[in-house]
C-alpha cells in the first residue's frame, strides 16, 4: 500500500542524506525497497537483477541526494523514476545482448518488449501510489468483476461516488502509456545512474 508523505518529510529526508546519516537511508529504504524491487522486478522478471537494481538506486539516492527537487515531486516518485529509467536501461542491455548473441529477433521487437515492460511498471506505480479509495473501488470492479453498484455497496459509498472513483482511477491509468519510452525526465532528473 502506498504511503503518503508530507513534503516536509521528503525535505528533511533530502537534508539528512545529504548530511551523510547512514539512518536516513535506512529508513528510506525500509519505507521504499518493496516499491523499488517490484518495479524492477515488473520490467526484468527476474529477482536477481531486481535486487541488482534495488542496490544501485539506493546506492544513487545516498550517492546524490541533492538530484532530488521537491518542486518537481515527491522522493517516492523520484525514487520510482530511478528504478524505471534503471530497470528499463538494464532490460535494454540484456536484450541487445541476447539479440547480438543469438541474432534472434530484430532492433524493433527489442524496442517494443522495452516499451511494454516500461509501460507496465508505470502502471503498477500508478496503482500503487494512488489514493486508498481509487485503488479499493479499481480492485473491486477488476480483479473481483463488480460492476459500479456492486462496488458501491461494497465500499459503502452512493453510486455516483464509486462512478466517480473509477473514472478518475481509470484516467490515472491511462497515463501509463503516455509518457515516452523510460518516462518523460523531470526537470534536473537526466543524469544516469
Amino acid at each position: 500500500m502506498a504511503k503518503d508523505t508530507p513534503p516536509r518529510w521528503d525535505r528533511r529526508m533530502q537534508q539528512r542524506l545529504a548530511r551523510g546519516e547512514a539512518a536516513a537511508l535506512g529508513e528510506l529504504y525500509d519505507r521504499y525497497a518493496s516499491l523499488v524491487h517490484n518495479l524492477a522486478h515488473r520490467v526484468l522478471h527476474d529477482d536477481a537483477a531486481a535486487d541488482q537494481i534495488t542496490r544501485e538506486v539506493f546506492g544513487y539516492v545516498w550517492e546524490n541526494p541533492d538530484d532530488y527537487d521537491p518542486k518537481q515531486g515527491n522522493l517516492r516518485a523520484w525514487v520510482a523514476y530511478l528504478t524505471r529509467r534503471q530497470a528499463v536501461h538494464r532490460l535494454r542491455q540484456v536484450e541487445a545482448a541476447a539479440f547480438a548473441e543469438t541474432g534472434e529477433g530484430s532492433a524493433e521487437e527489442l524496442e517494443q518488449k522495452v516499451r511494454r515492460a516500461s509501460v507496465a511498471a508505470r502502471a503498477d506505480y500508478i496503482v500503487t501510489s494512488m489514493p486508498a479509495p481509487l485503488r479499493a473501488a479499481l480492485d473491486l470492479a477488476y480483479r473481483q468483476r463488480r460492476d459500479y453498484r456492486q462496488t458501491a455497496a461494497d465500499l459503502g459509498v452512493t453510486e455516483e461516488e464509486a462512478r466517480r472513483r473509477l473514472r478518475l482511477g481509470l484516467q490515472l491509468l491511462s497515463t501509463a502509456n503516455t509518457r515516452g519510452l523510460e518516462g518523460s525526465s523531470p526537470p534536473g532528473y537526466g543524469r544516469a545512474l
